[in-house]
């Protein structure tokens, strides 16, 4: 027979499972994020060489 502690200790540890997972999605779609935005700076810093050249 389970307790009810070993039931509170599992959803405890199901909850912080889905935490840490839903954190690494949105670390994955911050990185990919931050790089567009780095790579969309970079784009326009090179048409602005262009234009002042």
């Amino acid at each position: 027979m389970t307790t009810p502690q070993k039931w509170i200790l599992f959803g405890v540890i199901k909850l912080a499972l889905l935490v840490v997972a839903v954190g690494v999605v949105f670390s994955m779609y911050g990185c990919n994020t931050v790089q567009g935005i780095g790579q969309d700076i970079e784009k326009a810093g090179e048409a602005i060489k262009k234009v002042g050249s």
